[in-house]
């Protein structure tokens, strides 16, 4: 489990000490190997999978560490392992389906070196940033800003604006964002396509650090944010051809039982009709909370179907962590 994969950048993508203003190697072992376990009859292992592997980033001199949400929820058992090789169980304590941001904390004293945070509002198309991931230097790539805008993904989730970088890392699950300070500004989600000039170049997003300090003291307290929670329906929606449509239920969740099928459009929600994927979902959120009666109009097959779904709250379906 703290075998590290044999990989590097060529030597002219990694950043080098003598060429940045922060101190490059405490930086670089602020980002540690995580994998977790995830139980078989958990609700999201068909999705994700048992087994999950990624990045954290220290973020505390206590050992604190912040990573992307998917790759700890549901999970039993949580490794963190740093660059020097030590290997400490975590114990997963928050998960926010918002912004998509994870926490652990390791069950021991964990010597990494912690990342201070930036400020993701303040980099512009173009500037010049580091993408770490867990290994040092040969897993430590520099590259640049290509977008700063709004996305939408189709579990149900929507970022006001997040961060695009180019070339991408290869591993970027859980990633450091780092400007050229050393201060991270972002944690890695996915991996994309993105239209830059007349090109489409493949790349990573990240979700904003900033977003994580209005939410830290409730998420260590509670276990997640003291918001309410948003209603869900367990549809996941593409946008095809300026249409919106269904390409994925979740099982035993809101619309697969209220008999909404694969391929179905969503024509109207609330009786509106929503003018993309982002605005579907924010139309959605304002409908009520967990057991609202969420009205769709749906095609199907060349008819026209009204449903009515009632939303849940997507944390019931989820298996929660024990601390052993």
């Amino acid at each position: 489990m703290s075998e590290t994969t044999h990989w590097a950048f060529p030597s002219e993508l990694q950043p080098r000490a003598a060429d940045v203003s922060f101190e490059l190697k405490p930086a670089l072992d602020a980002v540690v190997m995580l994998r977790s376990v995830v139980p078989d009859d958990a609700f999201t292992a068909p999705i994700l999978g048992t087994e999950r592997g990624g990045n954290g980033i220290v973020i505390r001199e206590d050992g604190l560490t912040l990573t992307i949400g998917y790759l700890i929820t549901e999970a039993e058992t949580v490794w963190l392992t740093a660059n020097d090789g030590t290997t400490i169980a975590a114990h997963p304590v928050a998960y926010d389906f918002a912004t998509g941001f994870g926490l652990v904390l390791p069950l021991g004293k964990f010597a990494a070196p912690y990342l201070r945070p930036g400020d993701s509002t303040a980099v512009a198309v173009d500037d010049d940033v580091f993408v770490v991931g867990h290994g040092g230097r040969a897993h430590a790539l520099k590259a640049r800003i290509i977008a700063k805008r709004e996305f939408a993904g189709y579990w149900e989730y929507v970022l006001d604006e997040a961060l695009f970088t180019a070339p991408a890392h290869p591993e970027w699950s859980g990633a450091a964002l780092l400007d050229d300070a050393g201060r991270l500004l972002g944690v890695g989600s996915l991996l994309v396509q993105e239209e830059v000039g007349d090109e489409t170049v493949q790349g990573n997003m990240f979700v904003p650090v900033d977003l994580l300090a209005p939410l830290l003291d409730d998420m260590l307290k509670f276990g997640r944010p003291a918001r309410a929670p948003r209603p869900w329906l367990g549809m996941y929606t593409a946008e095809v051809s300026d249409h919106l449509v269904v390409n994925g239920l979740a099982k035993g969740g809101p619309a697969d039982v209220a008999g909404a099928r694969l391929g179905d459009v969503v024509v109207e929600i609330g009786g509106i009709r929503p003018s993309g994927l982002a605005d579907f979902y924010r139309k959605l959120w304002r409908q009520g909370g967990p057991g609202t009666m969420v009205p769709l109009t749906l095609a199907r097959d060349g008819a026209v179907l009204r449903v009515a779904i009632r939303a849940a709250n997507r944390d019931d379906y989820m298996k929660k962590p024990q601390l052993q």
